[in-house]
């Protein structure tokens, strides 16, 4: 029998949408990002997922899903929707429109819906580690499941 997880937004809109997901716990470490938790739980860093909230000029929020051991470049990310500008949300923010903390935000069950963008190599692995909601919380799912967010896929990779 395994150990119960958290039951959190984010599993319960897996749950509600029928992804098949297995949980892991880790002890969590701040600022210890994608790389403690892909140690942690013995898994190449490039399937761990993070989850970013960002702002274009207009204070329009979306989220970005991208591997763990790469970094958005927010000018291909401002140039592909259309955007002047495009930064990181601040902390206040993201707690504010995802109902998550940083360090522990899903991209399901986000309080206001917002647009999501994946890297577009992401939907090609054979399976992803993404935040269950939170901190030292990982799902790892099918990245295919990533569909129930209506991810539109971009290229704004940088290793």
């Amino acid at each position: 029998m395994s150990k119960k997880h958290p039951v959190t937004p984010a599993i319960r809109f897996l749950r509600q949408h029928s992804v098949a997901f297995l949980p892991f716990e880790y002890d969590y470490v701040e600022h210890g990002g994608t790389a403690h938790s892909a140690l942690a739980l013995g898994v190449d860093e490039h399937c761990v997922i993070k989850t970013i909230v960002l702002q274009d000029e207009n204070k329009r929020a979306m989220i970005v899903l991208m591997h763990g051991d790469c970094e958005i470049s927010t000018r291909n990310m401002a140039r592909t929707i259309g955007a002047k500008h495009i930064e990181t949300a601040k902390h206040e923010t993201v707690t504010k429109l995802t109902g998550y903390m940083v360090g522990g935000c899903s991209p399901f069950g986000t309080k206001q819906a917002l647009p999501v963008y994946v890297e577009k190599s992401i939907l090609a692995l054979p399976e992803i580690y993404i935040n269950g909601g939170k901190r030292g919380f990982l799902v790892k799912i099918n990245p295919q499941d990533l569909q129930v967010l209506k991810p539109i896929a971009v290229e704004v990779a940088v290793k």
